[in-house]
């Protein structure tokens, strides 16, 4: 486990973009992704995000990509944004190596607190593919709740990954702050 003081938060600038497409990446895709159990290495392929759609969130107002480092070594990250009125969570991720471990919680837990302390936001939402039981599962845990709400995979746009399945969906999921 992690001591929650060894965590620094800071937010991510363009500096950290080759940083966090790597950490991102190696979250969810890839033979380096199987370390952890956030793998989505079996549904899709690719990227598991856009270069120049993170840079386009850092600039955007209401917007922070959410850095966890250590001694100056990024350990998480995730992005937090205001979208028409309600928190949008996203881009979540730990380092394979140390899922499991609290990071995540501590770094959900920090963009909760950003959208509810300093946005006044009411809620906070996300969006996971609904193939991902246990994924869900542990959102629900942290007091998230199935909406009902689906959306389609962005199938054909690369940006988002190479699926390996036809059966993709993202799941809406909320929770009131």
């Amino acid at each position: 486990m992690l001591t929650p003081g060894a965590i620094v938060f800071r937010d991510a600038t363009e500096a950290d973009l080759d940083a966090l497409v790597a950490l991102v990446t190696s979250a969810y895709r890839g033979d380096a992704s199987r370390a952890g159990w956030t793998t989505e290495a079996d549904l899709l392929d690719g990227e598991r995000i856009d270069r120049e759609v993170l840079r386009e969130d850092l600039l955007r107002p209401r917007s922070r990509v959410l850095l966890a480092e250590r001694d100056g070594i990024l350990l998480a990250c995730a992005h937090v944004a205001e979208i028409e009125g309600e928190g949008y969570f996203g881009m979540f991720a730990v380092r394979p190596d140390l899922q499991g471990g609290g990071m995540g919680k501590a770094v959900l837990a920090e963009a909760e607190r950003i959208a509810r302390e300093e946005w006044r936001l009411r809620k906070l939402r996300m969006t996971v593919i609904d193939l991902r039981e246990e994924l869900v599962a542990w959102y629900q845990r942290r007091g998230y709740h199935r909406t009902g709400i689906t959306r389609p995979f962005p199938y054909g746009d690369e940006r988002f990954g190479i699926p390996r399945r036809d059966d993709l969906r993202f799941e809406v999921l909320e929770k009131d702050l």
